[in-house]
């Protein structure tokens, strides 16, 4: 039987949470095995005592990171990765093809890393409504910072996924012009790009890909004062000036366009977002601590990207081997 630690996120204005008590109480056989950092569900109003009563441990932050495995809401963005001893499990949002340093840092210490992004249900992705919300929120968050109401701009959306849907849900709701782009129709939105006010990228970017549908040299040729709304944000990847910004600095300017790149959006609304995640956890939570990988679920077994230090998922190595300069 394993140990599960729930640590709070040190990221930027990151408040969703992993658990609650009233999915521990229904869907989990083992909740002794569950060791809380203290506060932990807080900042959505739960407190210690609700998971003390549903048969969990409240423990300081460094008995929670020694357990066997380590719960954390953004795990690409750890802060104790050189505090913990080898051969975890993580457990939790890892980004680990594209995040290079966490990445080196998993393999050089044998960890094992059960990735979030890539649990899926019946084929559809198993927190589908995070990524509703993260086109939602980066539309409503980002606005602040246009100096138009949506109403008053020509936006394009690239991607047609689950991202976008949210987008264009907030973004119809207000009355904004929108034309959306789908990966068949790239060409297209080269040739039309400079036509818009706000362009916002929701692309689920294919990590073998070496080039990118937005270069720096793009942005002198777009209206003064256009935004780029990079939901995806992904580094090294689709937009060539993008990098990720915290919640309460979200912006910044490359030749007059004006950058909005938060890539977690989804946690400035953690009390709705974290009944999403717990939902869907809980139901996975006795496998981890009861069994190893091989008694998991097929669809747990695949979101598991990397094996006591050894590559799983072959999209890791093709990246780090096309882009071997951010490797070193």
């Amino acid at each position: 039987m394993k140990t599960i630690g729930l640590i709070i996120s040190h990221k930027n204005g990151e408040r969703r949470r992993a658990l609650l008590p009233k999915d521990i109480e229904k869907n989990v056989k083992n909740p002794q095995q569950l060791f809380f950092e203290e506060g932990y569900g807080l900042s959505v109003g739960v407190s210690d005592d609700e998971y003390r009563a549903v048969g969990c441990n409240i423990v300081s932050r460094e008995e929670a990171l020694a357990c066997d495995v380590i719960t954390d809401v953004k795990l690409g963005d750890a802060d104790y990765l050189d505090e913990i001893a080898p051969n975890k499990i993580l457990f939790g949002w890892a980004h680990a093809v594209q995040n290079i340093p966490f990445t080196s840092n998993i393999l050089k210490n044998n960890h094992t890393v059960v990735a979030w992004e890539d649990i899926f249900e019946n084929g559809r992705y198993i927190f589908y409504r995070n990524r509703e919300v993260a086109g939602e929120a980066a539309i409503m968050h980002a606005y602040r910072y246009c100096g138009k109401m949506p109403y008053d701009t020509k936006v394009a959306i690239l991607g047609n996924g689950q991202t976008a849907k949210g987008a264009l849900r907030i973004l119809h709701g207000l009355g904004a012009e929108v034309d959306v782009y789908n990966r068949r129709l790239e060409k297209l939105f080269r040739e039309k790009m400079y036509e818009y006010d706000v362009l916002v990228n929701c692309i689920l970017w294919d990590t073998n890909r070496t080039d990118r549908i937005i270069y720096k040299e793009d942005l002198k040729k777009m209206k003064p004062g256009t935004m780029i709304i990079d939901v995806s944000c992904d580094p090294y990847l689709e937009i060539e000036t993008s990098h990720p910004t915290p919640i309460d600095d979200p912006v910044y300017e490359v030749d007059g366009i004006i950058h909005y790149t938060v890539d977690n959006t989804p946690g400035m609304f953690p009390i709705t977002i974290t009944k999403v995640l717990s939902e869907g956890i809980s139901r996975y939570i006795d496998y981890i601590i009861e069994g190893s990988i091989e008694s998991y679920p097929k669809n747990l077994q695949t979101a598991v990207v990397i094996e006591n230090g050894h590559i799983r998922d072959e999209r890791i190595t093709t990246f780090r081997m096309a882009r071997n300069e951010f490797c070193k």
